[in-house]
Formats: structure tokens, C-alpha cells, sequence
């Protein structure tokens, strides 16, 4: 097993405000829970399969923990979290992720089935990475305050729950057709969805996709833009 190890003499432990403890093959961090006053941590490219040891880290602003072991991304209650990314791990659920002030979160490449994130406790929360997993429906990230929501090589087949998501501008569904499904229905869009600006729908298979871009020229600042369809006002829609 491999821990994190500092010098006897380093005991001031509210020194530290920044750890860089990337790439070191760390297995075991449980000395860091002394660092109560750290504020930005990076914690990738090693082999940890559980963030326990973090839970005294209150002052949290940014949170690394990309390319780990990790099944989890759940924490307690980081009061001032800020961004946090846990790409390309073995995460399953997004159970356990609700810090009031979070603005980005990154959960790519990881094997999520199923979302259930909170928007009363996700208040912040603007730019979600969630590309490369297993979701098949959007159901459970209905974020009121989203803007960007990156959704690109999942196995979607439904579209729920996007209606909440009224300050959305960017949304990212591309390649969610690897397999034989297919996007059944754009009904899960809504006209309160004013801000929608561009939405990605390329390599993504949809049924009777004539039929199903009508009903998303609701959108005033969107337009299809394909030599099929196309609507007169705001931004691009590719696919």
C-alpha cells in the first residue's frame, strides 16, 4: 500500500492551502485529513478507491480526483466547493453530490447509470460533464441554474426531466447511437427552455427525425440548421 508520507518536521498543518499530490500512486491519503485549511487539491492519476479521508476538508474550493479508482464521487456537504472533477474513474451513481456552491462538475468516462442530482442542493451548479457513461435517460438532471450539460456518447433513449433546466444554452447529445437504440422522442424539451442556443444531436439516432424537429422550433433562440430544416431565428443546432 502506498500513503501519503511528509516530513516529521512539516506540522504546521494550516501552511497548506494548495496540495498538488498527483501522479504519486497514492492508495492511502488519510494523513490529509489534518490539512483542514487546503482549498485547492489535485488528486489524479493515482490509485485511490475511496475520498473518506477528505470529509475535514471544509474549505474545499477545487476538487481533482481524475484518472482514480474511484466507485464514488459522494462527500459530505462541501460548503464552498467550487469545481470538482472525477473523470475516468469506475464511479456508478451520482449519490452523494450536493455542496451548495458547486459551479462545474466533471464526471466523465465513468460507468453511471442512473442520475439523481438535486437541484435545491445543487444550486450553483452551471457546466455538467457527464460524457462516456452508461444513461439512457436524461431523467434526474433537471438543474434549474444548468447553462451547459454535455451528455455526448451515452446509450440516451429518453429525454426527461430537460423542462426544469430553463437557463440551459448548450446541450450535448451526440453519439448516443452506438448501440441499436435510438431517441424515440424530442418532447422532453420545452418552450420555457428560452435559452437554448445549440444542441448537439450529431452521430445521435432519433426516430422519424423530421417529425421530432417540429417540435423544438418552440425555442426561440435555436435553429436547425441541416439541408433538410432549418428555422429562421437564433443560433445552430448540428447533428
Amino acid at each position: 500500500m502506498n500513503s501519503l508520507k511528509l516530513p516529521v518536521l512539516c506540522v504546521d498543518t494550516t501552511a497548506y492551502i494548495k496540495m498538488d499530490l498527483h501522479g504519486k500512486t497514492l492508495t492511502d491519503i488519510s494523513i490529509i485529513s489534518a490539512f483542514v485549511h487546503v482549498r485547492y487539491l489535485d488528486l489524479s492519476n493515482n490509485k485511490l478507491d475511496s475520498l473518506s479521508s477528505l470529509a475535514s476538508l471544509t474549505h474545499l474550493l477545487t476538487l481533482k480526483a481524475d484518472n482514480n479508482r474511484l466507485t464514488t464521487a459522494a462527500l459530505p456537504q462541501m460548503p464552498y466547493l467550487q469545481r470538482a472533477s472525477f473523470q475516468n474513474n469506475k464511479i456508478t451513481t451520482t449519490e452523494g453530490i450536493a455542496h451548495p456552491l458547486l459551479e462545474v462538475l466533471n464526471l466523465n468516462n465513468n460507468q453511471i447509470t442512473k442520475a439523481n442530482l438535486n437541484g435545491n442542493e445543487l444550486r450553483k451548479l452551471s457546466v455538467l460533464e457527464i460524457r462516456g457513461n452508461l444513461l439512457t435517460s436524461t431523467a434526474g438532471l433537471g438543474l434549474p441554474k444548468l447553462q451547459r450539460l454535455y451528455l455526448g456518447e451515452n446509450m440516451i433513449t429518453e429525454l426527461a426531466d430537460l423542462d426544469k433546466c430553463i437557463a440551459l444554452k448548450i446541450l450535448h447529445l451526440r453519439g448516443n447511437s452506438e448501440t441499436t437504440n435510438q431517441i424515440e422522442s424530442l418532447t422532453g424539451f420545452s418552450k420555457n427552455m428560452v435559452a437554448l442556443q445549440y444542441l448537439n444531436l450529431r452521430g445521435t439516432k432519433i426516430s422519424d427525425l423530421k417529425a421530432e424537429i417540429k417540435k423544438i422550433k418552440c425555442l426561440p433562440m435555436l435553429r436547425v440548421d441541416s439541408k433538410r430544416h432549418s428555422c429562421s431565428k437564433g443560433r445552430r443546432v448540428s447533428y
